[in-house]
């Protein structure tokens, strides 16, 4: 069964990158392309919608806004380039947050989270212990429970892997490219060296994190990042 999916972006290249994407994917039909908020409601009005991709910095009102209007909003999951909005937007039940420009990889990790589960999901949540990733170390393939992981530091061309109960792991890969598919509603990155389980911080200043006794350095350009902390709710 094919999921009825929008789309509203104000930015023309951001619409036709993931239109492509879209395209790419069999399980989704595209059923309506607008630029602002108030042409999606009027498609809302006539047309099934199972998943919006929602841009949040569109003119009037804003993607976020325009779904605390919707008494039944459909999955979404929003794209921004923005990434200080990511907690108002998991705070919103969003399936995913994307930040531009967004990977083709990125996307379909996105998708699959409404395609595997279907157009309701059901089962297990983000962040349950269910929830894993496999990376190539040591000459085998090493399945790591994101529930497991506290920190990530970057080290070179290589990653380490900080775990409960594990020895580090440590994986030729970069810090970027493992931020682009973890959920960020799961993980911060905090520093270019370093990416943090939102869940084992136990308090921040405005020039670290901490984690019991471990202070890990704030970078400037993530540090509004670091303060929507505070919004959070527990």
């Amino acid at each position: 069964m094919n999921l009825k999916c929008l789309l509203v972006d104000d930015e023309l290249i951001a619409q036709k990158v993931l239109r492509q994407y879209i395209s790419l994917v069999e399980q989704l039909e595209l059923v309506g392309v607008c630029s602002n908020a108030f042409q999606a409601m009027e498609i809302l009005k006539t047309e099934k919608v199972d998943l919006i991709f929602l841009d949040i910095q569109l003119p009037r009102l804003l993607g976020t806004s325009l779904i605390k209007t919707l008494l039944h909003p459909p999955k979404v999951i929003f794209v921004s380039a923005y990434g200080e909005y990511a907690v108002e937007a998991f705070e919103l039940d969003a399936v995913d947050f994307l930040l531009k420009p967004v990977t083709l990889e990125r996307f379909l990790k996105a998708v699959n989270k409404v395609i595997d589960k279907g157009a309701a999901p059901e089962g297990p949540l983000p962040g349950s212990g269910e929830e894993f990733i496999c990376f190539r170390a040591n000459r085998k393939t090493v399945k790591v429970f994101l529930d497991h992981i506290i920190y990530i530091e970057s080290i070179k061309d290589y990653i380490k892997i900080y775990r409960d109960q594990e020895p580090p792991l440590l994986v030729k890969q970069s810090l970027s490219a493992l931020e682009s598919i973890l959920s960020h509603h799961l993980f911060m990155r905090v520093h270019r060296s370093f990416i943090v389980s939102i869940k084992r911080i136990t308090a921040f200043t405005s020039y670290d994190v901490e984690i019991d006794a471990l202070e890990i350095p704030i970078g400037r350009r993530f540090a509004a990042q670091v303060k929507r902390l505070s919004l959070m709710k527990g």
